[in-house]
């Protein structure tokens, strides 16, 4: 009788355990794709993109340049949708890195910038940046690098890592009709910051237009075009570099 409840509890535990594997999967192949009709009509100039490693790209500026950016994506939000942002930060005249997630999701693997800089030792300042998740998993990751990086570059996102007595300086930017960042969470955590950080509202930019993979559940409607967020976003990013 005994032998019988353990194999009964066994198999209810393996059921239990696929159940949950299969949950997972099903969760973590549901995201957001690049759209790529919207990217190929995007046109910025003035750089050339250089393959680091697998899934890893390099926007280099084609003049000089000493500012560089390592970004991480969104939660859920395929690597590929962040390239018009970087192209348009890149054709400033800033190097940016633009990494991929494990199942699109920073948390898995945030010391994914490790090693990615090593190619560029000449650039002078280098900064970690996100869009909403990947936004505070880079603050995670910065926290522990201090000696490699001059700032963090928050788009819709905040950070739960306390970098308020750090040297670190912080741009916080996110569009006035974002209705997926918790305005209440941003606000709380504000205190994690510098008191010199810097913040930008982009009037009529929401949630999404970071990246370029249309509409997000939740997010609110954009008076500005997609574009345009981009191209906002990258002024304030090569301002605050430079």
């Amino acid at each position: 009788m005994k032998h019988k409840k353990l194999k009964i509890a066994l198999l209810i535990t393996l059921a239990l355990i696929l159940v949950c594997v299969a949950v997972f999967f099903i969760y973590v192949n549901i995201y957001y794709e690049a759209d790529w009709n919207s990217i190929d009509k995007l046109k910025y100039d003035g750089f050339t993109v250089k393959e680091i490693e697998d899934g890893t790209s390099a926007f280099v500026p084609q003049g000089e340049h000493k500012s560089g950016v390592v970004f991480y994506p969104g939660g859920k939000v395929e690597r590929d949708a962040y390239i018009p942002l970087m192209r348009a930060i890149a054709s400033r005249g800033v190097l940016c890195i633009l990494v991929d997630m494990p199942f699109n999701l920073a948390v898995f693997d945030i010391d994914r910038a490790d090693g990615v800089c090593d190619s560029f030792g000449y650039i002078e300042h280098w900064y970690m940046a996100g869009h909403s998740l990947g936004g505070s998993m880079a603050c995670s990751y910065v926290v522990d690098n201090l000696d490699k990086f001059e700032g963090v570059i928050l788009l819709a996102a905040y950070s739960t890592e306390n970098l308020k007595d750090t040297s670190l300086r912080v741009l916080s930017i996110y569009g006035s009709a974002d209705n997926v960042l918790n305005k209440e969470s941003y606000a709380e955590n504000r205190a994690n910051l510098p008191n010199y950080f810097s913040e930008f509202i982009i009037e009529g930019g929401n949630h999404a237009y970071f990246g370029t993979y249309g509409e997000q559940d939740g997010d609110g409607k954009a008076t500005i075009t997609n574009k345009e967020q981009i191209d906002i976003t990258a002024e304030q990013i090569e301002r605050f570099v430079k």
